[in-house]
């Protein structure tokens, strides 16, 4: 749980120094995490990624809304993004994987899980 609520925390960073060690602390080197507007590996393409969703939703944080599922080297977990006022301006699960401790890929997915066919 603190690797994953340091990345999150980490993805709506606006100070860059502070952002950079949040995201070696949680990341491997070469991590990956692809969302489906962004894709970002390396420490230096995920800190920009943080670039592209403050210039979109300027003063929203992520939290997370679920336990961490884990197992073996892999989690799950849900997350929103909230808005200054308190809103939520959007939801989803993400997949992460992990190597060593840290982040080695995080998969986001938005909104709710979908229903069975």
């Amino acid at each position: 749980e603190r690797v994953i609520d340091g990345h999150m925390t980490a993805y709506t960073e606006t100070d860059t120094a502070r952002r950079a060690d949040l995201i070696a602390e949680a990341w491997d080197a070469d991590g990956e995490l692809l969302d489906p507007p962004l894709a970002g590996r390396g420490h230096a393409e995920i800190a920009g990624l943080t670039d592209a969703v403050l210039a979109h939703f300027p003063g929203h944080t992520f939290r997370r809304t679920s336990a961490v599922d884990a197992h073996h080297a892999w989690a799950r977990y849900g997350w929103e993004l909230v808005a200054p006022d308190g809103s939520v301006t959007l939801a989803g699960v993400d997949v992460a994987e992990f190597s060593g401790g840290k982040l080695r890929r995080v998969i986001g997915f938005f909104g709710p899980l979908p229903e069975r066919a």
